[in-house]
C-alpha cells in the first residue's frame, strides 16, 4: 500500500463532508420526528379530541408512510439521492409548519391534521430508502462500517433527546411550538442535503417504468436468501416485539410495577441501543451479519421477564441487553446491505426491507389486544417469545446468512 492509500484509508467517516452533510441532516430530522409525536398528542387532546381522533390522525401518517416506501425507492435510485432527500424535507417543513400555525392560532381541525400529517408520512416514506441508501456514496468502502455506526448512533440519541426535550418544551411553550420546531428541523436539513456532492450510483432516469423499476428490485430482493430471510426473521420479531409488546407491556405494568418502571425499562432500551451502536464503531468480527443475527434471540427476554416475573429492575436489565443487540444488528445488517447489493438498486431493496418490518408492527398492535382477551396476556408474551427464538433460530441457520463475510468486499474495495 502507498503512502498516500495509507494516508486516505486512516481518514475517519467525519472528515468526509458528503457524510458529514447527511450526517447532520438526519440528526435535525430525528431530533424534530423526536418532538413531534408528544407535540402532536397533545394538540389532539387540548382541542378537545378524543383518544380516538388522535389514533385517526397517527394511522394516517403511518399508512401513508408505509404506502410511500416503494415509491421513494423507486425515485432514489432513478435520481439523485440529495435532491430526492431536498425535495422530502422541503415537503415536510411545509406541511409541519403549517399544522404548527393552525395549532397556534387555535384553527386545527382533526380533518386538517390528517390530511397534512398524510402528506408529512408520505414525504418521510419517500425519503428513508434514499437516507439508507445514499451512506455509501459519501465514504469509502473502508470508512462505511464506521459511518453506519455513527448515523445510527445519531438517530438513536437524536430520538432520546428529542423525545426529552418534546416534554419539557411542550409544558413549557404549548404543542404548537413543538410541532413548530419539528417543522425547523426539516427546513434546515434541506441546504444540507443541498450541499452534498457524491458520484451518482444510479441514474436510470426514464429509461423504465415504475413497474418495471419496482419488479427489477423485487428481483435483487428475492434473489439473496440472507436478505429476505433475515426480513421474514424481523417481520415476526416486530410483530412480537414492537406490535404486541408495547401494547401489553402497559397493561402489566399498570396491574405490577407501575407506570414509571415501565417508561426506565423503556430507556433502557434506547441506551441499549445507544451503547450498541458505540460497540459496533470498534467491533468488527468476520461473520458480522451472523452475530447480529443471532443477538437479536435476547429480545425474547423482556417478553419471558414481563410475563414471568414482572420487576422493573430485572426488565431494565432484559431491555437493556436486547438494545445492544439491536444496535450491533442494526450496523450489520446495513454495512452488509450497502457492500453487497448493487448500488443502483440499493434503495429499492432497501424500501422492501422497510415495507416488511413497517407493516408488522401495526398487525402486531392490532392482534394483541384480541389475543389477550382470548388466551390471556401471559400466554400470549411466551408465545410470542418463542416466535422471537424460532425465527432468529431459522434465519441463523440459513446457509447465506452464515457464510456472508464484510471482510471480503473490504478487502475487494481498499
Amino acid at each position: 500500500m502507498s503512502t498516500g492509500t495509507a494516508a486516505i484509508s486512516s481518514k475517519r467517516a467525519f472528515y468526509y463532508a458528503p457524510f458529514r452533510n447527511l450526517f447532520f441532516a438526519r440528526l435535525l430530522t430525528v431530533l424534530g420526528n423526536g418532538i413531534a409525536p408528544i407535540a402532536l398528542a397533545f394538540a389532539v387532546l387540548d382541542m378537545g379530541g378524543s383518544a380516538a381522533d388522535l389514533g385517526i390522525v397517527i394511522a394516517a401518517r403511518s399508512i401513508f408512510n408505509v404506502a410511500f416506501l416503494l415509491i421513494g425507492g423507486v425515485l432514489a435510485d432513478r435520481y439523485s439521492r440529495s435532491r430526492v432527500l431536498l425535495y422530502s424535507s422541503v415537503i415536510a417543513a411545509i406541511s409541519q409548519g403549517i399544522v404548527a400555525v393552525l395549532v397556534l392560532d387555535g384553527s386545527a381541525t382533526i380533518m386538517l391534521l390528517v390530511i397534512l400529517g398524510a402528506v408529512n408520512g408520505a414525504a418521510a416514506g419517500a425519503s428513508l430508502p434514499a437516507s439508507q441508501a445514499m451512506v455509501p456514496q459519501t465514504v469509502p468502502v473502508h470508512s462505511l462500517r464506521e459511518a453506519n455506526a455513527f448515523i445510527q448512533l445519531g438517530i438513536y440519541g437524536g430520538t432520546v433527546i428529542g423525545a426529552s426535550l418534546g416534554g419539557v418544551l411542550i409544558s413549557v411553550m404549548g404543542p404548537g411550538w413543538g410541532l413548530a420546531i419539528d417543522a425547523l428541523g426539516f427546513a434546515a436539513s434541506a441546504p444540507l442535503y443541498l450541499m452534498i456532492r457524491t458520484n451518482a450510483a444510479q441514474s436510470q432516469g426514464a429509461e423504465s417504468n415504475i413497474l418495471q423499476d419496482l419488479k427489477d428490485g423485487w428481483a435483487e430482493f428475492i434473489s439473496r436468501s440472507w436478505v429476505w430471510a433475515i426480513v421474514v426473521q424481523f417481520t415476526i420479531v416486530n410483530a412480537a416485539f414492537s406490535g404486541m409488546m408495547m401494547v401489553l407491556g402497559p397493561v402489566v405494568a399498570d396491574a405490577t410495577f407501575g407506570r414509571t418502571g415501565w417508561g426506565m425499562a423503556i430507556a433502557a432500551q434506547s441506551t441499549g441501543l445507544i451503547v450498541g451502536s458505540v460497540i459496533a464503531l470498534r467491533w468488527r468480527p468476520r461473520r458480522d451479519l451472523l452475530i447480529g443475527t443471532i443477538l437479536t434471540a435476547f429480545c425474547a427476554g423482556p417478553l419471558v421477564i414481563l410475563a414471568l416475573i414482572p420487576s422493573t429492575s430485572i426488565l431494565m436489565a432484559a431491555f437493556f441487553i436486547a438494545g445492544v443487540g439491536f444496535g450491533l444488528f442494526g450496523v450489520a445488517w446495513a454495512h452488509s446491505l450497502q457492500t453487497h447489493i448493487p448500488p443502483e438498486k440499493l434503495a429499492r431493496v432497501y424500501a422492501y426491507d422497510a415495507l416488511g418490518s413497517f407493516v408488522a408492527i401495526p398487525i402486531g398492535e392490532i392482534a394483541a389486544g384480541p389475543l389477550a382477551m382470548h388466551y390471556g396476556n401471559t400466554n400470549v408474551l411466551l408465545a410470542c417469545a418463542a416466535a422471537v427464538l424460532v425465527a432468529t433460530f431459522a434465519a441463523s441457520f440459513t446457509p447465506s446468512i452464515r457464510k456472508l463475510d464484510n471482510t471480503t468486499q473490504i478487502r475487494q474495495h481498499g
